[in-house]
């Protein structure tokens, strides 16, 4: 994002928010930039709250779009029901931006509130797979999966906030703070046919049923569709078209039943003074007139400005990236960040997504040019689930091409150099027959690079501890 003199004064606003404004002057001078009339310190104030909400206002829009079917289709399904995406999409896909050819999604949004939730994942045979679930304000609150619980069969009741009872014999508890869940799995595929044909049969084996069905024939319910919700405008668009009373009206519903955590106390207690308080209505009477447009516009630039300004975001050789996902705790604008550019994100043990626009001399990917990365020997990405780099245009979508390949990762038998380098060739066209395995194809266009490393190691080399570092992409 291009820094103006707009998004360079918004940026100075965290500081504002934290400390007393000097002169009445300067307080006035930055009121009239911002465009606003008297009660600086209550606009920041609410742009600070506006950020605070961003995760769970967007998860619950989020929810609303995927959930809004009769029964699951693609990439929806009802309430408590399972999705399971079944191939990896094509470069017609445009359902979601930056999707995967790595893991076929195994996904369900189901609410807590009420009763507990039973997840039960078969005997996954040591495939690789990670089932992260979410609560309401984006935090990743139990892993299950071949890092953290190995690969056998495992049955958790995931129990909302309050919940005190008792659970059947080989159930163990995960405890959601929120009453929203959203379990967001992934299983590694190699994409053929037989394999596809495998990790189908484990699709099929989870079960989701809420606990009074446990251990009986269950049959979900058919969906609700509720026809006024848009299913055609992105959800970032959509939470950023709300204006501040109705934003803050969703997010104080919201927090009835998904609660802030214990250590958000000390800004929770700020935000009441402009009408803020969890457990009750939004009280739009302390929110002055003046600040209901311009709220959401200063305060998703300070989300976005994160990319510049944000000492755990860090840029090595043209490869953008951070290792502080899924447990945020105070850290509000990095947990607003995530959610805006790639809500649904792992923790860091789990998977680092280092992405890339340009190349190691800061010029924009293009297909015009010849471009290679050259892991020296010994030094391909670290990781013990898998790794690839995917290829997307401008934006973020998956790039045609002769031989149908979105990505290149060690499944494609890699050719190693003479002295045990590895260079991955990308380029419009082929580099030859014998250097195919190693190509990743791209458009005519500018292009975008995307590295996933799922379970990267934590002793070196490791891109967690920074002892391990991409290699810029060189054009040729």
């Amino acid at each position: 994002m291009e820094i103006t003199r707009r998004t360079a004064t918004i940026g100075g606003l965290g500081l504002f928010a934290a400390t007393t404004i000097s002169t009445a002057s300067r307080a006035d001078e930055l009121g009239s930039f911002l465009g606003i009339g008297e009660g600086l310190e209550d606009f920041i104030l609410a742009t600070d709250a506006y950020v605070f909400g961003y995760p769970l206002v967007t998860m619950e829009m989020t929810r609303r779009v995927i959930t809004n079917v009769a029964e699951p289709v693609g990439t929806r399904g009802p309430m408590g029901q399972i999705i399971k995406l079944r191939k990896y999409p094509d470069s017609s896909f445009r359902d979601v931006t930056a999707p995967n050819a790595d893991t076929l999604y195994t996904t369900s949004f189901f609410d807590v509130g009420k009763e507990p939730w039973v997840l039960s994942i078969p005997d996954m045979k040591d495939r690789y797979f990670l089932c992260p679930l979410l609560d309401g304000w984006t935090s990743v609150f139990q892993v299950p999966g071949k890092r953290t619980t190995g690969t056998g069969a495992q049955t958790y009741a995931i129990t909302g906030p309050g919940w005190k009872g008792s659970l059947p014999a080989g159930v163990k508890e995960y405890k959601s703070p929120t009453s929203i869940v959203w379990l967001l799995g992934r299983i590694y595929c190699t994409g053929t046919p037989e394999d596809y044909a495998e990790v189908h049969k484990l699709q099929d084996e989870f079960k989701l049923v809420p606990l009074s069905s446990y251990g009986k024939p269950y049959t979900p319910p058919p969906g609700t569709v509720d026809a006024s919700i848009d299913m055609k405008t992105a959800v970032r668009e959509q939470v950023n078209k709300m204006d501040a009373a109705d934003y803050f009206t969703l997010l104080c519903k919201l927090m009835k039943d998904n609660p802030p955590a214990a250590e958000d106390a000390a800004e929770l207690a700020r935000f009441s003074k402009i009408g803020i308080v969890p457990g009750q209505d939004f009280d739009a009477s302390k929110l002055k007139a003046d600040f209901v447009k311009r709220v959401p516009e200063i305060a998703f630039d300070r989300i976005m400005l994160q990319f510049k300004v944000n000492k755990d975001v860090q840029n090595i050789n043209g490869f953008v990236y951070t290792t502080k996902t899924g447990l945020y705790g105070t850290n509000y604008l990095m947990r607003a960040f995530i959610t805006a550019i790639g809500l649904g994100a792992n923790r860091p043990q789990d998977a680092v997504y280092p992405t890339s626009t340009k190349d190691g001399e800061g010029k924009t990917y293009n297909g015009a040019n010849k471009y290679v990365l050259r892991f020296a020997k010994g030094q391909l990405p670290p990781a013990l689930g898998f790794w690839s780099l995917t290829m997307y245009d401008s934006n973020y979508f998956f790039v045609s091409n002769p031989i149908d390949r979105y990505s290149i990762s060690a499944r494609q038998s890699l050719k190693a150099n003479a002295d045990g380098s590895t260079d991955l060739y990308i380029q419009k066209d082929s580099p030859g027959k014998d250097k195919e395995s190693n190509w990743l194809p791209a458009p005519d266009g500018d292009f975008i690079l995307m590295m996933r490393l799922y379970w990267p190691t934590e002793k070196n080399p490791s891109i967690i501890n920074g002892s391990w570092k991409i290699p810029p992409v060189k054009k040729v």
